[in-house]
């Protein structure tokens, strides 16, 4: 059974201009590498299949995509046959270069339909950027259809003073497409072959192809440089923060908040300026994040205060109503309802109850005493009230309702109730608590 509908996502050029040991294609861009944002673009379209083409070195770096490998870099002609045999007997073909992550499902499903629509063999999605640069122009006949793309190297004055512009984004039909493929020839003397040469073989030949503008040309401008990567950042970001403003969360200056596209606010979340969340980070409805607060893959519960100036790692979790204060770093621990981390401390493997109190400068001293053992975990229960300058030698419990004496670093359990400190040498007075306190 044919399967009517594939994609393929060109991803395999270095990115000299770039000026990078990294191919282009891999470079962070908010959160992501720059290709996922293009794979993400068309994943919702339902190609079956999705192949991206990538070069040897990043033949490993896509776990769960469908990936066919360019073993040399001999243009995009060349990178689109390197995908056929994935692409087996799909009869339509979307082709997509990589290293544009503006792109949204929206508008390439408004390039599938029109095309759709239209019965033509191919359709080339075309933009007018305020400065078209050195992109190809498009040239069309008095019917608006496509005569001729004209790379700006060989465009002549006329030509050049054309806004319209190849986006190098086309829908094909297969049967026609393979055939033009097969035809084309090397374009310089690298032998590099254009997909630009398959358009024009189908256009000499009679055969009808189409162009659809994007009605937005912010949304189409790729990636070359790193100031241009950085462009693409600002874009995304805006966009990201957008959303999550139209679904109920208040970001106070969107212009300096950065938040991952994976990130999850709930509305009536409120995030201050200076504030990056990413990764997979979760908060709930409430909570205030920041002013220059970070958080990495943390789960902030409703209600809860980060910031300012705080820094929730990996596996940090937050407790509804909990604070994580000023000058304060979190690590792969568990912080209660209710319970405050004021400022000026360090918690890490910890696991802290419910409406504790942690006094200023505490540390938790989690890393192992001796090489290849694990860290340890420092538990502390509910209602317990720290000192300042306290230090907690993992792995180590302290009690529900006990009290820490000011300066005291803790190297023995603290059983409940107990007050316990006392430096130079703890001191546990077990129970002392008993029946003295109301909260």
């Amino acid at each position: 059974m044919a399967r009517d509908f594939a994609a393929v996502v060109m991803a395999a050029g270095l990115g000299t201009r770039m000026k990078s040991a990294t191919a282009k294609h891999l470079h962070p861009l908010l959160g992501r590498r720059l290709v996922d944002w293009v794979v993400e673009a068309v994943r919702p379209l339902g190609a079956d299949p999705l192949v991206l083409v990538v070069a040897p070195a990043a033949a490993n770096e896509f776990p769960g995509v469908d990936v066919a490998v360019q073993e040399r870099p001999l243009g995009t002609g060349d990178s689109l046959r390197a995908a056929r045999a994935q692409v087996g007997d799909a009869t339509e073909v979307l082709v997509v270069s990589g290293d544009h992550p503006r792109l949204s499902s929206e508008l390439l499903g408004s390039l599938l339909t029109e095309h759709r629509a239209s019965g033509a063999t191919a359709t080339v999605l075309s933009f007018e950027p305020p400065d078209p640069r050195a992109y190809g122009r498009i040239l069309r006949d008095g019917d608006g259809r496509l005569r001729a793309i004209v790379e700006n190297a060989d465009a002549d004055e006329e030509e050049r003073a054309i806004r319209e512009v190849n986006s190098s984004i086309y829908v094909f039909e297969a049967d026609r497409l393979w055939p033009a493929l097969d035809r084309i020839e090397p374009a310089n003397a690298q032998g590099e072959l254009y997909l630009t040469e398959a358009v024009r073989l189908l256009v000499e030949s009679g055969e009808e192809v189409m162009v659809f503008k994007a009605p937005d040309a912010d949304e189409v401008e790729g990636v070359n440089t790193r100031a241009e990567l950085a462009d693409a950042a600002a874009f995304l970001r805006a966009r990201v923060n957008k959303e999550h403003m139209l679904a109920g969360v208040t970001i106070v200056d969107p212009q300096t908040t950065w938040i991952d596209p994976e990130v999850e606010l709930e509305p009536d979340s409120t995030i201050h300026p200076f504030t990056v969340l990413r990764g997979k980070t979760r908060v709930g409805a409430g909570a205030e994040i920041g002013p220059h607060a970070v958080a990495v893959d943390a789960e902030i519960g409703r209600d809860a205060k980060v910031g300012p100036f705080c820094y929730l790692r990996p596996g940090t979790r937050l407790g509804a109503g909990a604070k994580a204060g000023t000058f304060v770093e979190i690590k792969n621990s568990e912080v209660g309802a209710r319970t405050k981390v004021p400022h000026l401390s360090y918690i890490g493997d910890a696991e802290i109850g419910e409406d504790t109190n942690v006094g200023a400068g505490n540390i938790t001293a989690n890393f192992p005493h001796e090489p290849g053992r694990p860290k340890g975990k420092t538990k502390i229960g509910r209602n317990v009230r720290t000192g300042i300058h306290n230090g907690f030698e993992a792995p180590i419990e302290i009690g529900d309702d006990a009290w820490i004496a000011g300066g005291a670093y803790i190297t023995e359990d603290v059983p409940p109730e107990s007050l316990a400190g006392f430096p130079p040498k703890q001191i546990t007075k077990e129970g002392y608590l008993r029946g003295k306190r109301n909260d």
